[in-house]
């Protein structure tokens, strides 16, 4: 069953910094009336880690990574051969009333459903392979996607009165076009194809600028 009666679907091609990626994720779910996917791709090897997350953990990496921290949580995650999803789920929709639990697990039950319909025999992680971890895809949670008891898919959400934001991230499996329309198509029968528009992008710069760009924002903790 899909998750949403239509789901507007923006395949954004341009490959984008780190802090502008972030800030167009939040810019979506302030200006979002219907519910949202976004596919997209980084301009340089990047790393995102959680709004609670510790700078000193990935201060190593800071020649050599665009860095950031999400306004999400969870860890750490490597950007660059990945496929990067955003889903906006706003408030009018009726699956916003739903456990941030829930809404987990029906993302992923959707994208594990796209992965096997491909022909890549993967299955969601039960409270058995769950670890701890600060590296995110070292350290598979319930409901994350894993191939061979390795996790290759996992989000994390932030919920406002607005609206969710889902932040997830496929990696170490074939991440082409094909898997993100039978993705889409799976959290809805009816994907409308959208464009980032200059106004979300205008939007965006200034987010990035006061938020997702500084060094106070990603060395707040």
């Amino acid at each position: 069953m899909s998750l949403f009666g239509e789901l507007d679907v923006y395949h954004d091609s341009a490959e984008r910094s780190a802090a502008i990626n972030m800030a167009i994720d939040e810019a979506l779910l302030e200006q979002a009336t219907r519910p949202l996917l976004r596919f997209y791709r980084w301009n340089h090897p990047a790393l995102s880690f959680g709004y609670f997350g510790q700078y000193e953990d990935v201060a190593k990496y800071a020649t050599e990574r665009d860095m950031v921290r999400r306004w999400t949580g969870g860890g750490i995650v490597f950007h660059g051969d990945d496929l990067t999803y955003a889903i906006v789920i706003p408030e009018t929709a009726e699956l916003f009333a739903s456990s941030s639990k829930a809404i987990y697990s029906v993302i992923h039950l959707a994208l594990r459903d796209a992965l096997i319909a491909g022909g890549t025999g993967v299955e969601l992680a039960t409270a058995e392979a769950a670890q701890k971890s600060e590296a995110c895809f070292a350290s598979p949670v319930i409901a994350d996607v894993l191939l061979n008891g390795h996790k290759v898919a996992g989000g994390a959400h932030r919920r406002t009165r607005r609206g969710l934001l889902h932040q997830g991230s496929i990696q170490n499996i074939d991440v082409s076009t094909e898997l993100a329309a039978a993705f889409a198509n799976r959290l809805s029968g009816e994907c409308i194809e959208r464009q980032i528009s200059p106004r979300l992008c205008t939007r965006a710069d200034e987010i990035a600028t006061l938020k997702y760009g500084t060094d106070s924002w990603l060395r707040r903790r």
